[in-house]
């Protein structure tokens, strides 16, 4: 029996209480579980967090640089129980993101370094093990002494344990198109398997399997549909690809420490397409896969630069394993026992904005390492940011919550297809849909094809791959149908079929219970309403040249008129200090200027022109929104999370996938609000918002003042925008319009709303037919939904069914007239 240590049982305690405490410590405080003295930077255009592992008795970290295959700026840091960071000498960077521990050495290895159980640090020279390391796999014929690397340009090496001697299996495309001088080139590849951008790496069962997420070329830049990706296994000699789908996650019920039986424990490898979250398992010597839907579209894109490291980790105990899955802005509920044959239990848990790259629990928290802020954010351009820079210099922090966080964010809505727009052959099966985890659950079945199809949906009800028949759907030709599932149509997976080949897309929508109010939470204390008269509001631009501090540029908003109160700086123990700076006030001043008409306000919406110059309505919120968004008193968009935008309109954040993962037609509304907004930025992991109410004149948690009180900030995590309060707002695409017989209305977006009521009125003489048609996918299958008749001088009102799901809304009248279609969101 181990004696117990009062002292360090206390230390513990009081460690672990301050990380849940909401009082500030202050030689380490923290907002929302960000402390941002342990914010972590680099040299370079981007710093994400590849691993983080607790270990030896500390918690250790690696960052990552986007494409330096031979070494960056980037550290590997140690943080003590007391959260005092080191950074460790040994350090030599690069874009790393692997992490195993090996039992048979007691060594963790993590990025291009082995530590041992004492926490002793051997790194590995990038002149030995070249390239950019993403995963590790136990060895297929010498686990005991051995330990094999992938790298994203599929490079493999098998590493001696203990000597760190290096074998290479296959060369990195880096070195194999960098041979001519020992420069770091621009972006390679290689040809060794289809796809680029390699990501998860992992063994059992005779094999290596081995994902990429990624397509070369400029086309993958842009479209976000196209081939792309591929998961790939290896016996010792040849190659074998899988599947060409973009994957990324590979791993195991062993994770971490790989699998304790190799020969019969199954592999696990997620992945996607355009059409849904793809789930692979491989046991009995073959593969088997799955789908799930989408909470997020931010992480799509054909290149696979938007989705880091998705995860599935054991976060419980050595006597109560928990497996976590983090796919496509959702936490998961992950079964241990997963297998072909034993597929229940996957459940959705709650939607999150943070981008996360790695996450493990420490201390009975979790822990997530995070990737925050790009400083070059890449192709993440759109007129709606005007010309605004990216910050100064990247950083990224991790984000400590409690066990229970995966399950208080977001609701867990989602939506995905197993067909698309596709050529379907008769009496054959999609593959198996996640059917369980939501309280609202409909499908669109729409039929492209020249003659009348039954589609017939089956369920396996116990996950165990039997397969009953569930209900049958006529649909006739050009036509689409939506069906509802009930409650007790209870099932883990669904499937469908189509009684004769034709051409067709099956959507599936889940809705979950929005137990959300209008209400904002306590923590926005102190942000200014949008009708105050008085505001202390300022841009804001995270520092570069190691600086490490968030610029300021402070301004006071009154009575119409704005007053510059001067320039402040917030540094990481979060003290906001006036400075004599006027190069840097200058330079805030004209390149984070908000710009001006990036939307237009219109009596019926907001009109959004994309950068591809497709139309888009949102919503309008509180009136006064109107004058201030026209006269650019508020940021509406700004990139806070890498590769993915943050946009704030008339009320109402959104999360707004870059336009290489199809931008704003899978926009999602996150929260309304009532407050007047300035300025939003990311910091050392942090969201930072101005626009603070003037009569605040102290600290809060969350409020951060100036000790002249003329400047002021709030902040929290990003995801603590979902306690803002659930989606509300009203508006259409017409209203008193003059419209055309049979012309398509623009898009409104109505998906992700709780309670939707439509009012449906015109101006005619004679009755009008109004044609409601939507589209639950977001780049295009308008499926007709509803025709209804309106009388002259007449409203219809027209009230959603809980299970009505669609992303987008738009309208047809049968006759000229002046229409109105106006929606409110409750």
């Amino acid at each position: 029996m181990k004696k117990y240590n009062l002292a360090a049982g206390l230390v513990g305690l009081l460690v672990l209480l301050n990380l849940n405490s909401c009082v500030q410590n202050k030689s380490k405080p923290s907002y929302s579980g960000i402390y941002p003295h342990l914010a972590m930077y680099n040299n370079e255009g981007e710093c994400g967090t590849g691993a983080v592992v607790p270990w030896a008795g500390k918690l250790w970290a690696i960052t990552y640089a986007p494409h330096l295959p031979f070494g960056s700026s980037d550290k590997l840091y140690e943080i003590s129980t007391d959260l005092k960071q080191t950074v460790r000498p040994e350090s030599i960077g690069g874009t790393p993101a692997n992490r195993m521990i090996h039992a048979e050495s007691n060594q963790l290895f993590i990025g291009p370094y082995a530590i041992d159980s004492k926490g002793e640090v051997r790194a590995i020279s990038y002149k030995t093990m070249p390239g950019r390391h993403t995963g590790n796999a136990r060895d297929l014929t010498d686990p005991t002494h051995k330990i094999m690397y992938g790298t994203m340009e599929e490079g493999f090496y098998e590493v001696d344990v203990n000597t760190l001697a290096v074998n290479q299996l296959y060369e990195d495309g880096n070195v194999k198109n960098n041979k001519s001088d020992g420069e770091q080139q621009p972006y390679q590849y290689n040809a060794l398997l289809p796809g680029t951008h390699g990501k998860g790496f992992y063994s059992g069962q005779g094999v290596a399997v081995y994902s990429n997420n990624g397509e070369p070329g400029k086309l993958a830049e842009k479209q976000f549909d196209i081939e792309s990706g591929s998961l790939s296994e290896w016996d010792g000699k040849n190659w074998k690809v899988v599947r060409r789908n973009q994957f990324v996650e590979v791993t195991g019920p062993g994770g971490i420490n790989g699998n304790k039986n190799p020969e019969t424990d199954p592999i696990w490898a997620t992945g996607w397409d355009h059409k849904s979250v793809l789930l692979g398992v491989r046991d009995n010597g073959k593969w088997t896969f799955f789908r799930l839907p989408k909470a997020s579209h931010s992480y799509d894109g054909a290149h696979g630069w938007n989705t880091e490291w998705p995860r599935i980790r054991d976060i419980g105990t050595a006597q109560k394993p928990d497996y976590l899955m983090t796919m496509h802005g959702m936490f998961w509920t992950f079964p241990g026992g997963f297998s072909s044959k034993n597929a229940a239990g996957i459940r959705p848990r709650s939607a999150y904005l943070k981008v996360i790259g790695d996450f493990t629990r420490w201390n009975d928290q979790l822990v997530f390492g995070c990737d925050d802020s790009a400083q070059r954010e890449f192709l993440n351009k759109r007129k709606a940011k005007g010309n605004i820079e990216g910050p100064g210099q990247s950083n990224s922090n991790l984000w400590f919550t409690s066990l229970k966080q995966p399950d208080l964010l977001g609701p867990s809505t989602a939506e995905g297809a197993v067909w698309l727009n596709e050529n379907v052959k008769a009496s054959e099966y999609s593959e198996p849909f996640l059917f369980s985890g939501w309280a609202h659950r409909s499908a669109w079945i729409q039929n492209n094809g020249d003659s009348q199809v039954s589609f017939t949906f089956e369920i396996d009800k116990t996950g165990n791959g039997s397969w009953q028949p569930l209900k049958s759907v006529k649909v006739g030709p050009q036509s689409a149908v939506n069906t509802d599932f009930a409650a007790n149509d209870a099932g883990e997976w669904i499937r469908i079929k189509a009684s004769k080949a034709t051409n067709a897309s099956a959507h599936f929508s889940y809705i979950a219970d929005d137990k959300r109010s209008i209400v904002s939470d306590p923590i926005f204390s102190g942000l200014s309403a949008v009708a105050s008269s008085k505001t202390s509001g300022g841009l804001l631009y995270g520092l570069g040249d190691n600086r490490r501090a968030l610029g300021i540029a402070a301004m006071n908003y009154s009575a119409g008129s704005v007053t510059e109160t001067g320039y402040y700086e917030l540094d990481a123990n979060m003290k906001l200090v006036r400075q004599q700076d006027t190069k840097t006030l200058s330079f805030i001043k004209t390149k984070f200027a908000i710009p001006q008409k990036v939307v237009t306000v219109e009596e019926s919406s907001v009109l959004v022109v994309d950068d591809k110059g497709r139309r888009w309505r949102l919503p309008l919120g509180n009136d006064n929104f109107t004058g201030l968004t026209n006269s650019a008193a508020l940021r509406i968009c700004r990139e806070v999370s890498t590769e993915r935008d943050l946009f704030n309109c008339h009320g109402t954040f959104y999360e707004l996938p870059a336009e290489n993962a199809d931008g704003y037609a899978k926009i999602r509304p996150v929260s309304s609000h009532n407050l007047r907004i300035n300025d939003y930025a990311s910091y050392r992991g942090l969201l930072v918002m101005t626009g603070i109410d003037e009569t605040v004149k102290k600290n809060s948690d969350h409020i951060i003042v100036s000790d002249d009180k003329k400047a002021a900030v709030w902040a929290g995590a990003i995801d603590d925008l979902w306690k803002l309060g659930k989606p509300t707002g009203h508006g259409g695409p017409w209203k008193n319009t003059a419209v055309n017989a049979g012309e398509a209305s623009d898009p409104y977006l109505i998906g992700f709303y709780d309670q939707k009521n439509l009012k449906l009125s015109h101006q005619a003489t004679s009755p009008v037919t109004f044609t409601m048609e939507v589209d639950p996918v977001g780049n295009g299958p308008w499926m007709l939904s509803e025709k209804i008749t309106v009388a002259p001088g007449q409203t219809v009102d027209f009230k959603f069914p809980k299970d009505f799901a669609a992303r987008w809304v738009r309208f047809k009248t049968d006759k000229a007239c002046k229409a109105t279609t106006w929606l409110e969101y409750k």
